[in-house]
């Protein structure tokens, strides 16, 4: 079935002021476009739109997402994207009511992140390595290991989103940057040390980058990013690194199914965490708004207090 043209119109001026009032970026856009349209190919089948849906017709699609087998994670999204669109169309007076105000959504445990021991990350990135310095490599084969192991060091290094990481520009390579600037969610600023496993990795990457033939480098955009591609973005994807990274992962003896851009992230912020980091600061090279969002971390924080409190206490048990 396919969208109202009415509601195709609602939901393009939702998207356009969730771009230029709240700079959500693309991947966000998509992902409420997605949920959007599938409510509003619900609600044409009852002869229903975004202009006229009541409080049970949208109760009756939360149902229907519960029969169709959606995650509680998943109808909890479909429900935010609902109340942002009814509370615009409510403050753009295109309705008198907020049908969606009211709703409750399905309660969530909060799942803990998948987290990677300092010893699965070292093993990656050991075998990295190993593979940009194979001798028999062609140009090709060693840019491609070289660009995998700097995209590694960078991201343990950082925790970079990985739609941050690939859309690097080549300026944070300088090479007396000790600190490099991220645009993340929102398109707000933050600034993020590096150190130097992942300069020297940078450093090395590009100048294999650099020794490229001149016809490969004809790109408008090659010296934009530090990742380039000749793709549409101009730079690498986060589909690509997430492949590349997986196939690092069987080749360092873990499964692939355990291995993924942002289980890096948490693993950057888990070690950090059980070394002793600070939350908030934590928070801050995350790029986190609210600090809630970080507490999922919260339970390795627990584990190093009670593992202190158990070797150190003066009357624990030995």
């Amino acid at each position: 079935m396919k969208v109202k043209a009415s509601d195709a119109r609602l939901m393009s001026l939702f998207l356009d002021m969730m771009a230029a009032e709240q700079g959500a970026g693309q991947n966000t856009l998509d992902a409420y476009r997605r949920d959007l349209t599938d409510l509003s190919e619900f609600l044409g089948g009852k002869a229903n739109s975004f202009a006229t849906a009541d409080t049970q017709a949208l109760r009756d699609y939360l149902a229907d997402l519960d029969t169709r087998g959606f995650k509680s994670s998943s109808v909890a999204r479909r429900l935010s994207a609902m109340r942002h669109l009814f509370r615009f169309l409510l403050s753009e007076r295109i309705r008198r009511d907020d049908p969606a105000a009211i709703l409750s959504g399905p309660k969530r445990g909060r799942s803990l992140p998948k987290v990677l021991s300092i010893g699965d990350v070292d093993r990656m990135l050991t075998r990295a390595k190993e593979l940009s310095e194979v001798g028999e490599a062609s140009p090709a084969q060693r840019l491609r290991a070289l660009r995998l192991y700097c995209l590694l060091e960078v991201l343990y290094a950082t925790g970079l989103r990985v739609s941050e990481l690939v859309a690097l520009p080549r300026t944070a390579a300088r090479n007396d940057a000790r600190m490099i600037v991220v645009r993340g969610k929102g398109n707000k600023e933050r600034l993020v040390p590096l150190n130097q496993a992942s300069r020297q990795a940078m450093a090395d990457y590009l100048a294999a980058l650099d020794a490229l033939k001149p016809e490969k480098k004809a790109s408008a955009t090659f010296g934009k990013w530090l990742f380039p591609s000749f793709g549409e973005s101009g730079h690498l994807t986060r589909q690509h690194f997430a492949r590349d990274l997986k196939e690092l992962a069987v080749a360092s003896g873990l499964p692939a199914r355990l291995v993924s851009p942002h289980v890096l992230r948490h693993a950057f912020a888990s070690h950090l965490l059980h070394n002793g980091a600070d939350l908030r600061i934590v928070q801050t090279l995350l790029g986190h708004t609210d600090i809630s969002t970080t507490q999922i971390y919260t339970h390795v924080v627990e584990e190093r207090l009670k593992s202190l409190v158990r070797d150190l206490h003066p009357l624990a048990e030995t």
